[in-house]
C-alpha cells in the first residue's frame, strides 16, 4: 500500500514539477535533530522508504530533514496522504525554504542554490543572548558540512576558555538564568535558576559539553550557548510565537500565530481557531465580575467539551486553574481576579506532545498581561444560539442518558442496566458521582450506590397490594435526555399482569415512551411504586408503540434485599391528586449519565 501510495505521489509531483518556477515552493518538515551525525542517520533511514528525502541546517543551528520541493497543493496531499497512513510523524508541518541554510543531505545536492564556500562563514556573535523565544530564533551559521568527498569538515573554530569566560561575563543576570533553564530543560540541571553559576551549574555546563561532542571545560563559549540555546527553542520551531495584544479584551500574551488564527470574540471568550494541521486552539477569557462570577465560571467551564473531566483543578479565593486530560487533547485554563475584571487564557493542544505544549504554556504564561478593557456582554449575541452551546464551545455531553429513581434515605438508586454497561463515569443529575452496587442483568435491574451519600427529598414506597388490570399507571422520566431540568410524567393503563410470554416478573404497559424514560419508576393513582420502566426486549420484533413493560415491584425489592438495603412497602390503594403526584415524582426521580 505504501508502495502505491507514494507511486500516485511520485506521479503527480513529477508533473507538477515545471510549474514550480512560477509558483513559491514548500517543503515538508518531518524530523530535527541537534547533531549532524544523528540527522544524517534519520535521512538515510528515510529515503530508504520515501522519496524526495532532503537535509538542511536550520535558522537555529539544528538540522532538519525535509520532503520536497512541492507546489503548496502538493505539499497539503502529500502531508495528509503521509500522516493519516503514519509513514511520518503526526507533527509534522509545512515549511518554507527562508527556514532552512545549507543542505547537508544527500551529499553534494544543493536545491537552494546556495553559494557553496570552502571557508567558514563568519559567525555573528550577540553580546547578550537574553531572550529565550524571539521573533526570530537565535541564528548559528556553520560552515561547510561536507567537503568535495562528502566527508564531515571539522567544527568551526571556537573560543578558548579564556575568551569564554571573557564573553561569559559581558552576560546579564537574566542572559545566565535563561542558560539555566535551557540546562534544566535539556536534563542537566536540576538547581535552582539563580544566574550564579556555581559548581552544580558548572558541571551540567560540562555533562551538556560532553553529551554534545564539545571539550568539557564547564564554560560555554559564545558559540556553545547559542547552541544550547537553539536547541531549547527548537521545540517552538514552525508555532510562530507573536506577542497579540487585544485591546477589546484587555490582554496581551504571545500566542502561536502559525498554528491558530483569530476566529470570533463570543463573550467571555476570544477564539483562536486551528489554522494548519496541528489540532490546537486557545481562548482569551475576559469578562467584568466578582468572585461569585468567577466561580460560576469555573463551574461551568467544567461541563465544556475543551476541558475533559480527568485531570487536577484547583479554585483559590481570587483564580482557578484547570486541566483537563482527554485521549486526544490536553487542556490548560487559568483565570485571575483583579479589579473587579475577570482575565485569562485557555490552551487546547494534541496530547502526546508533551515537550512542545508544555514551552508553549511556559511562553503564554509568562507574556501574559492585563490590559485596559474587558469584553462586555451586552454587546451582543452570537449568531448561533443553541442550549448545548456556551458562548460558542459544545458542553460535554454523556453517551447515554436513562431515568431511575431514589429507593432510599441515603441516596441509593435503581435504573435500568443499559444505562451504566461500559460507563467509564455514572453521574446522578449530571453532579453526584456514583457506582454500580449489584445487576440483575436477566431483568435488566442496575442498583447505583452515590460516591458520597445523598439525602433524597422523596424515596420509593413499593406497592405490595395487586393492581387491577386496567387501572391508571404513570411513569417519571427524562424523557429529554436531561434539556428540561425535571422529569416528564406519561400516563397510561396496565395492560397485562405479565410480560407478553408470560413472565411473571413484568407488567404490560398501555403507553408510549421515548428511551430516556427507560428506568424510571412505574406509578399507580396512590403515588406507589408499581415497578421500574424496562427497556424494549431486542428480539428482532417491532412492537406497536403504545407497548412498554414494566419490572415488577417484588423483583425490585428481592435484589435489594440480597445486596443488604432496606425497602418501603406500602399497601395504600387510594388516590392522590395529580399535582401531589407530580411533585413526589419529581421528589424521586433522577437523571442517570454514562460517560464516555
Amino acid at each position: 500500500m505504501l508502495k502505491y501510495i507514494i507511486a500516485i505521489i511520485g506521479v503527480v509531483v513529477c508533473l507538477t514539477r515545471p510549474v514550480m518556477a512560477q509558483q513559491e515552493v514548500v517543503w515538508i518538515q518531518i524530523e530535527a535533530n541537534s547533531t549532524l551525525a544523528e540527522a544524517q542517520d534519520r535521512a538515510r533511514a528515510y529515503a530508504a522508504d520515501l522519496p524526495d528525502v532532503n537535509g538542511f541546517v536550520l535558522n537555529s543551528g539544528w538540522y532538519a530533514i525535509a520532503l520536497g520541493p512541492y507546489v503548496r497543493a502538493d505539499a497539503d496531499q502529500v502531508l495528509r496522504v503521509y500522516r493519516a497512513e503514519r509513514t511520518i510523524p503526526n507533527d509534522s508541518y509545512i515549511a518554507f525554504t527562508s527556514s532552512f541554510r545549507q543542505q547537508f543531505w544527500p551529499v553534494g545536492a544543493n536545491l537552494l542554490n546556495l553559494p557553496q564556500t570552502t571557508q567558514p562563514e563568519p559567525v555573528e556573535q550577540p553580546t547578550q543572548p537574553d531572550a529565550l523565544v524571539q521573533d526570530q530564533p537565535l541564528a548559528l551559521t556553520p560552515g561547510p558540512l561536507t567537503d568535495a568527498d562528502g566527508l564531515p569538515q571539522p567544527p568551526l573554530p571556537d573560543e578558548s576558555p579564556n575568551e569564554a569566560r571573557a564573553s561569559e561575563a559581558q552576560l546579564t543576570r537574566e542572559g545566565r538564568e535563561n542558560l539555566q533553564i535551557a540546562l534544566k530543560w535539556a536534563g542537566f540541571y536540576d538547581g535552582a535558576i539563580d544566574g550564579a553559576f556555581g559548581r552544580g551549574t558548572r558541571s551540567s555546563m560540562a555533562a551538556w559539553q560532553g553529551a554534545n561532542n564539545f571539550d568539557t571545560t564547564g564554560i560555554l563559549t559564545t558559540l556553545q550557548r547559542e547552541t544550547l540555546l537553539g536547541q531549547y527553542n527548537a521545540v517552538l520551531s514552525g508555532l510562530d510565537l507573536q506577542m497579540v495584544r487585544d485591546d477589546t479584551a484587555g490582554i496581551e500574551m504571545m500566542l502561536p500565530l502559525g498554528v491558530v488564527s483569530f476566529d470570533r470574540i463570543e463573550p467571555p471568550f476570544v477564539h483562536y481557531e486551528t489554522s494548519n494541521d496541528i489540532d490546537a486552539r486557545v481562548l482569551l477569557i475576559s469578562q467584568e465580575g466578582d468572585q461569585g462570577t468567577m466561580f460560576g465560571l469555573y463551574d461551568i467551564m467544567q461541563t465544556l467539551q475543551i476541558v475533559p473531566n480527568e485531570g487536577p483543578r484547583e479554585r483559590r479565593e481570587n483564580g482557578f486553574t484547570l486541566i483537563g486530560q482527554g485521549g486526544d487533547f490536553v487542556s490548560h485554563t487559568e483565570v485571575s481576579l483583579q479589579n473587579g475584571r475577570i482575565k485569562g487564557f485557555t490552551l487546547v493542544w494534541p496530547a502526546g506532545d508533551e515537550d512542545r505544549r508544555l514551552r508553549l504554556l511556559g511562553e503564554m504564561q509568562k507574556s501574559f498581561t492585563r490590559t485596559d478593557g474587558v469584553l462586555d456582554f451586552s454587546a451582543g449575541m452570537p449568531g448561533e444560539q443553541r442550549i448545548d452551546l456556551v458562548s460558542g464551545l459544545e458542553i460535554r455531553k454523556p453517551r447515554l442518558t436513562r431515568s431511575g429513581f431514589y429507593v432510599d434515605g441515603q441516596g441509593t438508586v435503581v435504573t435500568t442496566a443499559d444505562a451504566v454497561a461500559t460507563c467509564a463515569r455514572i453521574t446522578l443529575d449530571n453532579d453526584a458521582d456514583a457506582q454500580v452496587l449489584g445487576t440483575d442483568t436477566a431483568l435488566g435491574i442496575a442498583v447505583l450506590q452515590p460516591g458520597k451519600p445523598l439525602v433524597p427529598m422523596a424515596a420509593a414506597a413499593f406497592q405490595t397490594a395487586a393492581p387491577r388490570l386496567q387501572s391508571e399507571i404513570s411513569v417519571a422520566g427524562f424523557s429529554y435526555g436531561g434539556i428540561l431540568s425535571a422529569p416528564t410524567l406519561t400516563y397510561g393503563r396496565l395492560a397485562d399482569l405479565s410480560g407478553l410470554n408470560g413472565e411473571q416478573n413484568l407488567k404490560r404497559l398501555e403507553l408510549e415512551i421515548l428511551p430516556g424514560d427507560i428506568g424510571g419508576p412505574v406509578f399507580d393513582a396512590s403515588g406507589s411504586v408499581l415497578g421500574m420502566l424496562s427497556a424494549p426486549p431486542e428480539n428482532g420484533r417491532q412492537l406497536p408503540k403504545d407497548v412498554s413493560f414494566s419490572v415488577d415491584a417484588t423483583a425490585i425489592r428481592a435484589i435489594l434485599d440480597r445486596l443488604g438495603l432496606q425497602s418501603t412497602d406500602t399497601t395504600d390503594t387510594g388516590t392522590i391528586h395529580p399535582v401531589d403526584l407530580t411533585r413526589r415524582a419529581g421528589a424521586m426521580t433522577v437523571l442517570v449519565s454514562c460517560w464516555e
